[in-house]
């Protein structure tokens, strides 16, 4: 039997089965591997039918980036992921990983697949692609597309399909080495081997990579604290130096310290128990915790991929892919900011300054200790299929596959650097100095307590907060032992696992007068595991650190699709094609039950060269594990108090109501007011998950077309407008949406939650998850791609991508009197970003070019010292002061020089930011712990990359 042109498809991914006939009859099957991205339709005409943006592997090696996520990052239509490598302050099970994140509408609403197939998430729902090893990639297709009907729960905002080397020959080696121009160097070596024979074929890929991290102290924007223009901004009260802030008795009286201020720190080289030994803090002995922090985690992959097929028979195939990799993330932030809420420094304390007025309350950062966590994920995946054709009637092929897929994801958690409660609170209770042993120990003389760093066998150390970093003396931090005692490691575990069933069926119904009608159907179940099991002591909260609880649980599903390809017209005036695409899938939750999505394509062809396509597609996402079993969790916000006095609720009725008076200011950590916002709170919030979370309903909707001019060879245009509305959003409330929408807008069922002392200060807020979000986002995406003919002086090769949004507005709550609010412009939902890509070669030599733009941002802001706001009079959408301030636009550009050299091999030289452009100062930290967008690159780096095959 002699198959002329079919296909089939896996997972939504076709295959194409061609027979090379020749004379010999015992000849065999030659298959060759046709991916399509967002169709189980197999057919000839594949190219630009729905709006995909195909990265091959030859434009992956004209980039100077070592991960998949690095180079997807920079599509114009990716927004900043929410969990990035530049917020070292993230905490949590999914830290560490590589994100991608389309039209800013959430990573975990963006679909990723390998080969056709999930990823595999973790609790959050979030698909790390720090698993997929460069070496191994063939190519990247992202679609631009809501594609629910096709692959199920998450393809809202599009779906990236990562597709690898299959057919691949012979061996392969690549080096990548480079360093930013401060020192900090990134490294991946890779080898790819790969053979086949008549029958089947297999390609390994082993990779390492290491990325060194990038402190704060090493950059402009972060080493002086939120900008070097204004000295000491952003630093903060709780200091390595230690702060005494007076005295307490048993009677409640309190009594202030020695200095003037009541912020009062010890004199350098002096005896800390002298209350005359103290001073007013200064600015410069406040704490510049960006000294301690990371600007961009390390991280370091170790990875093996292996990719093969065998044919069993002429028509029926057997494929697998085995994946291992193993990713480590070091992250670390400043010492904690220990305070007298942990405990007071006893009054019979030997370090008390003024025992006789009872206990005192200290201030004093860990600076010896910073907290650090390592994040080392494993991830084993193995997917096995059956693939083939059957023969229905003369000349009709249908195309079969079943599939199995699971992986599994293993992630350890290290942590150090907070403090043990138990043991915090032993060391600054009562201790006396042993004459006999000549130090200070815990306890009393008459009942001391034995001395050493092992609290759970009655062992104490005493600690003194009021001696700064780099002072010798009893109870100094410096002391590796005392560090051991009240710092001990916190290990958290989790474990997440997908297991997925397939079965697709494809072909062709029978024959229109415009061409064959295509049919696909298929079933599927899939099952998602995931546990996450923070320390003990982090779940009875006994350490500084947030407190958390265990997240464990599991779902099912069984879904159907059909799949229906149309042809109407076809080779008719004003038609060339006009085909119509329809796609329905039933989906069956355990969790929340049933959703059916569908979606409606066409596309037409008035003439050769010219393709007009549309799509209108619903879609869902279905709540992820941490979202409905997730335990309860806390952590110190920032946030504007709209109560406070300056802001638009002072005074009002609804401040008023909550017993908070009119001349409140907001207070920030160490209990001191808050001089700019967003301020960060010193109590602890809760939030939590929600069991009866329900799916995300979406609904997408895209027209656009590609124009290939007949008069210039290689020259193609395109312009897609898209829509996307998301209804019944799981949103995690913010606190500053919380608190605006009770004080401002007056949605009483907003306040609950809000506690708040008789001084008016918030000590207490729980926001948790709810189905009460929205987003809609619209824009344009224009594209122009040129191969010019080829010259005498090389061949020049164009590539320019834009997208513009002309619409983001977010919903915070579907209560009647909360309002839409547009965030175009604000950092991450850019106006314009806008990619120019040049390429030239002649001969072995090539040259690449690329001109990342930007379009400019805007943020909130206040009228202080910090910056002048472009609109101080600006409202917001409730008709309530939202001063904004403007930066400018920024381009990065990156350039590429090649060469082939004579034994097979390829040497490149090149720079990401070559010009060593800086973005501005962002007093908002978007997506960043720093006053820097955490999207933008934080300097020149120089690479060199080396490439061998045999």
């Amino acid at each position: 039997m002699v198959l002329a042109v079919s296909a089939t498809t896996l997972m939504g991914s076709g295959v194409a089965f061609a027979q090379d006939t020749s004379s010999d009859q015992d000849s065999t099957t030659t298959l060759d591997r046709i991916e399509v991205t967002g169709s189980r339709i197999p057919r000839a005409e594949i190219e630009n039918e729905q709006p995909i943006i195909t990265i091959s592997r030859a434009q992956i090696e004209e980039q100077g980036f070592s991960s998949v996520a690095d180079i997807l990052q920079n599509l114009t239509s990716a927004g900043s992921p929410a969990i990035s490598r530049a917020d070292a302050l993230s905490s949590g099970e999914s830290v560490g990983g590589y994100y991608i994140d389309l039209r800013n509408l959430g990573a975990n609403r963006t679909l990723v697949l390998l080969n056709g197939k999930r990823l595999g998430v973790d609790t959050n729902g979030l698909q790390d692609l720090s698993q997929v090893p460069m070496s191994a990639i063939e190519r990247i297709e992202v679609l631009k597309d809501g594609a629910s009907s096709i692959y199920g729960s998450d393809a809202i905002a599009g779906v990236v399909n990562v597709i690898t080397r299959r057919n691949f020959e012979g061996a392969e080696f690549n080096g990548y080495i480079g360093a930013f121009d401060e020192g900090e160097a990134k490294q991946n070596y890779s080898v790819t081997l790969g053979a086949s024979n008549d029958r089947g074929g297999i390609t390994v890929s082993a990779e390492y990579a290491k990325d060194d991290p990038v402190y704060g102290k090493n950059r402009e924007f972060s080493k002086y604290g939120n900008s070097p223009d204004l000295p000491y901004d952003g630093w903060s009260l709780v200091s390595q130096n230690g702060l005494w802030l007076g005295n307490v008795n048993d009677a409640g009286d309190f009594t202030d310290p020695s200095c003037a201020s009541g912020l009062c720190t010890l004199d350098k080289g002096s005896d800390p128990r002298n209350p005359a030994n103290y001073h007013d803090i200064t600015a410069a002995e406040q704490a510049n915790a960006n000294e301690q922090m990371m600007v961009q985690t390390g991280i370091e992959r170790k990875s093996l991929f292996t990719s093969a097929y065998y044919d069993i028979t002429d028509t029926i195939r057997f494929t697998t892919d085995i994946g291992y990799n193993r990713r480590t993330t070091d992250q670390q932030i400043a010492g904690y900011p220990g305070q007298y809420y942990y405990g007071l420094v006893s009054a019979d304390s030997y370090f008390n300054p003024n025992p006789t007025a009872g206990d005192a309350y200290w201030l004093r950062r860990f600076w010896e200790v910073p907290r650090t966590t390592q994040s080392q994920l494993d991830t084993f995946r193995v997917t096995l299929g059956l693939e083939g054709t059957l023969e229905f009637g003369e000349d009709r092929l249908w195309n079969w596959d079943v599939g199995f897929l699971s992986n599994e994801n293993t992630v350890n958690k290290t942590g150090r650097g907070d403090a043990y409660l138990p043991s915090l609170q032993a060391s600054i209770g009562p201790s006396f100095y042993n004459a006999e042993t000549g130090r200070v120990e815990c306890g009393t003389a008459a009942n001391p307590i034995p001395f050493g760093g092992a609290y759970g066998a009655g062992e104490c150390m005493p600690f003194n907060p009021f001696l700064p970093y780099g002072e010798a003396g009893d109870g100094s931090l410096g002391d590796t032992a005392l560090q051991t005692y009240l710092f001990p490691e916190y290990h958290d575990h989790g474990k997440t696992k997908t297991t997925d069933y397939t079965a697709n069926l494809a072909g062709t119904l029978f024959s229109l007068p415009a061409g064959d009608l295509g049919l696909a159907v298929g079933i599927e179940h899939r099952r998602e595991q995931g546990r996450f099991v923070p320390d003990a002591v982090n779940q009875t909260a006994q350490s500084t650190g947030l407190p958390a609880t265990t997240t464990a649980g599991s779902y099912e599903l069984d879904e159907a699709y059909v799949e229906l390809e149309i042809p109407v017209l076809a080779d008719v005036p004003g038609a060339k094609e006009l085909t119509f695409n329809v796609a329905s899938r039933y989906s069956d939750y355990s969790n929340f039950g049933d959703t059916i999505n569908n979606k409606f394509q066409m596309r037409w062809r008035p003439m050769d060269g010219l393709l007009v396509r549309a799509t209108y597609a619903d879609g869902f996402r279905a709540p992820a594990i941490n979202d409905l079993y997730g335990g309860t969790g806390g952590s110190y916000e920032f946030y504007t108090d709209p109560c406070a006095v300056g802001q638009p609720g002072n005074g009002g009725a609804a401040c008023t109501a909550a017993g908070v008076p009119a001349d409140y200011v907001q207070i920030g950590q160490a209990g001191a007011p808050c001089t700019t916002y967003p301020c960060q709170t010193g109590y602890q919030f809760t939030n939590g998950s929600n069991p009866n979370l329900t799916a995300e309903m979406a609904t997408s909707k895209t027209a656009g077309i590609v124009w290939s001019p007949n008069f210039a060879d290689g020259l193609s245009f395109s312009l897609d407008w898209y829509n996307v509305k998301i209804e019944q959003s799981i949103v995690s409330d913010s606190v500053d949406n919380i608190l605006r929408d009770c004080y401002v807008a007056g949605v009483t069922s907003r306040c609950e939650g809000i506690v708040r002392n008789a001084d008016g200060v918030i000590t207490d807020m729980f926001y948790g998850l709810t189905n009460a979000g929205g987003t809609e986002t619209e824009g344009y995406d224009f594209g122009v791609n040129y191969r010019m003919p080829e010259t005498s002086f090389g061949q020049f090769t164009i590539n320019w991508q834009s997208s513009y949004v002309s619409k983001y507005d977010t919903l915070a709550d579907n209560a009647p009197e909360t309002r839409w609010e547009g965030n175009v412009g604000y950092p991450g939902v850019f106006r314009v970003r806008s990619n120019l890509g040049v390429n030239w070669e002649m001969g072995d030599y090539s040259i690449s070019y690329m001109a990342r733009y930007y379009s400019g941002m805007k943020e909130g802001c206040t009228t202080d010292v910090r910056k002048p706001c472009d609109t101080p009079d600006h409202l917001d959408v409730y008709g309530a002061a939202d001063p904004l301030n403007y930066t400018g636009s920024n381009t990065f550009s990156d350039l590429q020089f090649s060469v082939k050299l004579p034994w097979n091999a390829t040497a490149s030289l090149g720079a990401n930011n070559i010009f060593d452009h800086a973005g501005p100062q962002m007093f908002s930290q978007p997506n960043s712990s720093f006053a820097y967008y955490g999207g933008f690159d934080i300097g020149r780096f120089w690479y060199m990359k080396y490439q061998q095959r045999f």
